[in-house]
């Protein structure tokens, strides 16, 4: 997919929205990006992640054993990658703060994971993610989005494929232009920010 059909696919969702947002990051922004909207359709859901797929190198993708995304956000694009990569797919939750495997999901000791987000903007939570596969025993060799939002920033220190990079700005809380600042914030990612 191009990055044009990609985003005729946000749109498409209503996705794509403007406002006033306050990202699971803390930053403030005039753009948002609800990956479930464009995730709702099973059809649509199933050709982004195999357009994902393709992003990441052949000989990566060979080294693959599980498939792992955080939730909420990374579900349902990490069951689609699943999918697409012929592998199960597990999800991390964080019910007192801390990501770990629940539901009887467990990583057999040195599996190669592939960790799957909706949005990458700092990568706090794909870092807080990656730390807890490790505690798992597993070993995160790639991460996979289907949008960067850091701008090319987020270290996630591992090899990072997104299927589009979308930079829209943002801003700290005391940093927040005024004629943003003058429109209601909604919050409307899934972390306490």
């Amino acid at each position: 997919m191009t990055e044009d059909e990609i985003i005729s696919e946000f749109r498409a969702s209503e996705a794509l929205l403007e406002g006033h947002f306050k990202l699971s990051s803390g930053r403030h922004s005039g753009h948002y990006l609800q990956c479930a909207r464009v995730l709702m359709n099973s059809e649509r859901a199933g050709r982004l992640a195999f357009a994902l797929a393709q992003k990441i190198p052949r000989e990566l993708r060979n080294q693959i054993d599980v498939v792992i995304s955080p939730a909420m956000g990374g579900i349902i694009i990490g069951q689609e990658m699943g999918r697409a990569l012929g592998k199960d797919a597990m999800f991390l939750e964080r019910p007192e703060g801390t990501f770990h495997l629940r539901r009887g999901f467990r990583l057999e000791p040195g599996a190669k994971v592939l960790m799957v987000e909706d949005v990458v903007t700092t990568g706090l939570s794909s870092r807080e993610a990656i730390a807890a596969v490790s505690r798992e025993g597993g070993q995160v060799v790639a991460e996979v989005a289907l949008v960067d939002r850091s701008n090319g920033a987020a270290d996630l220190g591992v090899p990072f494929y997104p299927l589009v990079d979308i930079n829209f700005p943002t801003y700290a809380e005391d940093e927040i232009p005024a004629d943003l600042a003058a429109i209601p914030v909604t919050k409307p990612g899934s972390r306490a920010a």
